[in-house]
């Protein structure tokens, strides 16, 4: 599979805050990137832990550090579907 490299300025102010160096935050970056597209429903979990770089199941099991329940778009599919 073809991948892209994506580079984005970080302010060194934001990496001090942070407390991380830029390889950290850089990967700390691809998990909230990929937490978020998958709580928007715009990637399947199998996507988002594929842009997260873990497997499928450490990227469910690591939703909860983010607040996001993983099942949470199926859910809401099945309650409409009662309604």
């Amino acid at each position: 599979m073809r991948a892209y490299q994506v580079t984005i300025d970080i302010p060194e102010k934001v990496l001090l805050a942070e407390k991380m160096d830029a390889e950290a935050f850089a990967r700390e970056m691809r998990v909230l990137t990929a937490v978020k597209l998958y709580e928007l429903g715009r990637l399947s979990s199998g996507r988002a832990a594929e842009l997260a770089g873990m497997s499928r199941v450490e990227f469910l099991l690591a939703l909860d550090r983010y607040g996001v329940f993983p099942l949470a778009k199926e859910l809401e599919e099945l309650e409409s579907a009662h309604d």
